[in-house]
């Protein structure tokens, strides 16, 4: 049976992202992760290539990297960057690809070697919010942020963590770490992905429930 943190709520920032930008709907999976223990709970097994990912995401990190150090700018990578931004009685948990920063301000860079998503942008947007928040070091400082793909770059100004995203990310973060069961919108798509097992969610979607029809009339 799973167990609750002894903690309280821990949420990681990858469990926010897919739900800010609509990609996601069931708050209730990011809720449960949050009060129990990540040890304590059965898992769906996963077809994931982690290895492959790892060596890719690596091989294009230290690409960033280099560029970074070329230009002369002191760079931060992966642990270095790891952060626990405690609340009232919840806590936020990250860790950043790449910090740097240069003349008073920083930049923090993800890299991603899958297709663009909203929810990339989303992450870095977080990290924006929340280092400066949580790492004594850069206390106050302003920061950009940048998401790096392959084939292309895309640059996130300062001006993007306005009242408005912080308050849809809070709000979420208040629901996810309620003592309240959060939002469950089980889906064959969702659920799909998803690797809390029927045990602990009975109302658990199956992947082979999607149905295919046809018609006529397009």
């Amino acid at each position: 049976m799973a167990e609750l943190r002894e903690n309280g709520p821990y949420v990681w920032v990858t469990w926010l992202t897919k739900l800010l930008v609509g990609e996601n709907s069931c708050e209730w999976a990011a809720w449960f992760r949050a009060r129990h223990e990540n040890w304590s709970w059965e898992k769906v097994p996963s077809t994931f290539d982690q290895t492959t990912w790892q060596i890719n995401h690596t091989a294009l990190l230290n690409q960033i990297r280099e560029w970074l150090e070329a230009e002369g700018k002191p760079v931060f990578v992966e642990n270095q960057n790891s952060f626990r931004l405690r609340g009232s009685v919840r806590t936020l948990g990250g860790k950043p690809d790449i910090i740097s920063t240069s003349g008073g301000r920083g930049v923090i860079v993800d890299a991603k070697t899958g297709k663009p998503s909203p929810s990339h942008h989303v992450q870095v947007m977080l990290y924006m919010w929340a280092v400066p928040r949580a790492l004594r070091q850069y206390k106050g400082m302003p920061f950009d942020g940048k998401v790096v793909y392959r084939e292309e770059e895309v640059d996130i100004p300062s001006t993007a963590i306005n009242d408005a995203f912080v308050s849809n990310l809070t709000g979420l973060i208040h629901r996810i770490a309620a003592s309240e069961p959060a939002r469950r919108v089980p889906s064959p798509m969702e659920c799909g992905f998803c690797n809390i097992t029927s045990s602990d969610c009975p109302e658990r979607a199956a992947a082979d429930q999607i149905v295919e029809e046809e018609t006529k009339e397009f």
